[in-house]
């Protein structure tokens, strides 16, 4: 059993930046693939960017390639998400999730996912 709680949400202007991290509990956090996703008013949940169990691999979703960077750090059971250049369209809850066991990279759908955070909210807006 994994805990996720998210943290670092806020309400910033377009152009800056913000940093999400996701703690989690349990012993085994270090051999979790890890993902973020986040979801807008109206709309589904979107994938935003996973990293696997050690760090040395990421991908990202394309509409935040080359702005935003995932990392972790097992020795803390936490996993960030660095933001830069939010644009209002970056507006969403977003959500921390821990990959299933053996499922393919990259883990790119919620389905893949085993355990979510509860989510934290991200408004861009001047």
């Amino acid at each position: 059993q994994v805990q996720l709680v998210e943290s670092g949400g806020g309400l910033v202007q377009p152009g800056d930046s913000l940093r999400l991290s996701c703690a989690a509990s349990g012993h085994t956090f270090s051999s979790y693939g890890m993902g973020w996703f986040r979801q807008a008013p109206g709309k589904e949940r979107e994938f935003v960017a996973v990293i696997n169990w050690s760090g040395s691999s990421t991908d990202y979703g394309d509409s935040v390639k080359g702005r935003f960077t995932i990392s972790r750090d097992n020795a803390k059971n936490t996993i960030y998400l660095q933001m830069n250049s939010l644009a209002p369209v970056d507006t969403a809850i977003y959500y921390c999730a821990a990959a299933r066991e053996l499922t393919t990279w990259p883990m790119k759908r919620e389905i893949q996912y085993k355990y979510w955070g509860q989510g934290t909210q991200v408004t861009v807006s001047s």
